[in-house]
């Protein structure tokens, strides 16, 4: 029986989590690609265990792999993205804070995607109408609540839009921490529990456009029904200027005005 796009995504985030859980705590080769910045032994394997599984229920699909590039035929209408393990500092310190995301781009919409947790054992996932949890075999449906107050920033590189805007002055500036208590785990898990109703909101820089790290996130969200733009409020995918995902329009609207703000104030 052919396995559909949703379930594929929501198998190959499985596989991927069990290749990171089980290597977690082990003494792990590192290999760099900055001054601040590597991959483990563990984000190679899970990558290459991801690709197996896609590759073979999809063999004429593209692929975008974090640690891999890009494989697969030219021109292909669809493409997966695979960050094998989002948060690889977290994880090299003996962090749990990660995740596996997995999600595939058909045209210029995202329409299945998986973003798996490996130590909660459970994945948020997309059949690009509707989002859910799937915890123990079952699925659940997921529902934003901007009640908690959290506000996930992160405070990684690139900084596309500096000097105008950093996520970090956020934290700086009194009306945020009077609306929000800010959060940062330095993983986009924290994107995929905005769907979940575990944030309120979202916030970082860079360019989102086909990334591999905040494409299954993206899609998790809409289709939960959160509000996601750019950090100047137009839709995400349009240009290096950063996300915003917020659980309802009124979280949004106060994120919004609190960048623009910081906006304003740099080019005066």
């Amino acid at each position: 029986m052919l396995i559909t796009d949703e379930e594929l995504a929501l198998a190959a985030a499985q596989a991927g989590a069990a290749v990171v859980r089980a290597m977690y705590g082990e003494d792990l080769a590192r290999f760099a690609k900055s001054a601040v910045d590597f991959a483990t032994a563990a984000d190679i394997e899970a990558e290459k265990t991801i690709l197996d599984v896609i590759r073979a229920a999809r063999p004429d699909d593209a692929v975008t792999g974090e640690e891999s590039g890009r494989t697969g035929p030219d021109g292909a209408e669809r493409m997966w993205l695979v960050d094998p393990l989002c948060g690889t500092l977290n994880y090299a310190a003996r962090n749990m804070l990660v995740a596996v995301n997995v999600a595939l781009r058909v045209g210029s919409g995202v329409t299945a995607a998986a973003s798996a947790d490996p130590f909660a054992d459970e994945v948020f996932w997309t059949d690009g109408a509707h989002a859910y949890v799937r915890r123990d075999g079952a699925d659940e449906r997921l529902t934003p609540s901007s009640a908690s107050y959290l506000a996930d920033v992160n405070l990684d590189p690139p900084f596309s839009n500096e000097p105008n805007f950093r996520a970090a002055r956020l934290l700086a500036d009194p009306k945020f921490t009077e609306l929000f208590r800010p959060r940062v785990i330095s993983t986009s898990l924290a994107v995929a529990w905005v769907a979940a109703g575990r944030r309120a909101a979202y916030v970082t820089d860079g360019d989102i456009r086909d990334s591999v790290h905040f494409a299954s996130g993206i899609a998790l969200c809409q289709a939960a029904g959160c509000v996601v733009t750019d950090i100047h409020g137009r839709p995400p995918h349009t240009g290096p200027d950063g996300l915003i995902v917020a659980a309802d329009r009124e979280t949004h609207t106060a994120l919004l005005e609190l960048i623009s703000n910081q906006l304003q104030s740099a080019a005066e």
